[in-house]
């Protein structure tokens, strides 16, 4: 996981604004809202994670949502089959869908 990876899971761990380079975390009423140049690309509350593309499929989104998920949520990660992003759960792999949410 690289170094701005870990300074954004410690901001949203922590509940608090954060920002560097082209990633930020914005704290609201305990949730962590993350963007990836000025797109948002996660919010994180307390029991769920909801994710979206920013727009962009690109590897940095994808490495940015796996550190959310590897630190925040429950053994998911995204990954790219085909020029397709998919989620891989404990339940199965599903479609990735701008805006899915998971408990």
């Amino acid at each position: 996981m690289r170094i701005i990876e870990q300074q954004m899971n410690q901001a949203i761990t922590q509940e608090r604004d954060w920002k560097k380079d082209n990633t930020s975390v914005i704290n609201i009423e305990g949730v962590s809202f993350v963007y990836l140049y000025n797109n948002l690309i996660a919010m994180i509350g307390d029991t769920w994670l909801e994710l979206f593309d920013g727009g962009y499929k690109s590897n940095t989104t994808k490495s940015r949502l796996n550190a959310i998920l590897k630190e925040h949520g429950n053994s998911e990660s995204v990954y790219q089959k085909n020029f397709e992003w998919f989620v891989s759960t404990k339940y199965g792999d599903v479609p990735f869908n701008d805006g899915i949410k998971l408990n």
